[in-house]
């Protein structure tokens, strides 16, 4: 029974697979649409701040692609690393040893992508729509996420340094 409770660790490829499938498309539609986007500009040849606006909030939702299938590839590394193997090779920063690591990581870009999306809705804003609502509702779910990641990175910081001591 222990031996099949090991091995059905390897289920978890499934969501590294599908995880690495979503990174892979969300990647490659934001290059395209750079590419097409590049393309129609130059080829429109219009140059004035409205049309400097609108590409600018078109290469923040670009950007905005890129960074979801960044959180997807992290997902896919993280699970591959927790359940399948260890000997992945990729930067240090991006090593996730055990669940908290992948939670802290997918949190930080989480906030990333939120600060992006507001951004979006700044560049985006007609002067008309209340942005201050949907600013502070950003920034409190910023900030609770921010509180949490300081609290489970210091309460690390904690159990590292008392393991360290009593050694």
């Amino acid at each position: 029974m222990s031996s099949l409770l090991g091995n059905s660790r390897f289920l978890i490829i499934l969501a590294v697979i599908g995880a690495l499938f979503a990174a892979t498309t969300l990647l490659i539609f934001g290059l395209i649409e750079t590419i097409f986007l590049i393309e129609s500009t130059i080829s429109e040849g219009e140059v004035s701040r409205k049309v400097a606006k609108a590409l600018a909030l078109e290469f923040i939702e670009i950007i905005d692609l890129f960074l979801l299938g960044t959180v997807f590839y992290i997902v896919a590394i993280g699970f591959y690393e927790l359940f399948i193997s260890t000997n992945v090779k990729v930067p240090a920063w991006l090593s996730i040893t055990t669940l908290d690591d992948l939670k802290n990581k997918l949190i930080a870009v989480v906030i990333v992508v939120l600060g992006v999306l507001f951004l979006g809705q700044v560049v985006s804003w007609d002067g008309q729509r209340d942005l201050l609502g949907y600013g502070i509702a950003i920034a409190a779910v910023i900030v609770s996420l921010s509180y949490f990641l300081s609290q489970t990175t210091s309460g690390k910081a904690a159990a590292t340094k008392t393991e360290t001591t009593n050694e």
